[in-house]
């Protein structure tokens, strides 16, 4: 399993006055979609999101997006390891996406493009 990288996830009140302090940080352009109700913007390794309190607080319990080389490969490593899969693999805006809870407790998102 190949990870290329991690996502921050941040929950905002207002996606609008967060953008542009991001896009500076990052020294990008945000590329913004919606998914669910909740209004997202990823620029860089933030991952902004904002929408209805009930939507903000499940996607607070996932402390990353990780991008992998290949969710089907990353699918059998975590089961193999003894992760609980949460959901997927599915194709989202991103790429295709599972949702992982480590032995630990822990909970990520794992990504890749391949659409």
């Amino acid at each position: 399993m190949e990870i290329l990288g991690a996502t921050l996830r941040i929950c905002v009140d207002d996606l609008e006055t967060a953008v542009p302090f991001y896009e500076r940080l990052a020294d990008g352009t945000a590329l913004r979609f919606e998914r669910g109700g909740v209004s997202v913007a990823a620029v860089g390794c933030f991952l902004l999101m904002s929408g209805p309190p009930a939507e903000l607080e499940v996607l607070r319990k996932v402390a990353a997006t990780i991008a992998v080389k290949d969710v089907d490969e990353t699918l059998a490593v975590l089961t193999e390891l003894g992760a609980h899969i949460v959901a997927g693999p599915i194709a989202s805006p991103a790429g295709r996406n599972l949702i992982a809870m480590h032995p630990d407790g822990m909970v990520y998102e794992y990504v890749d493009r391949r659409g």
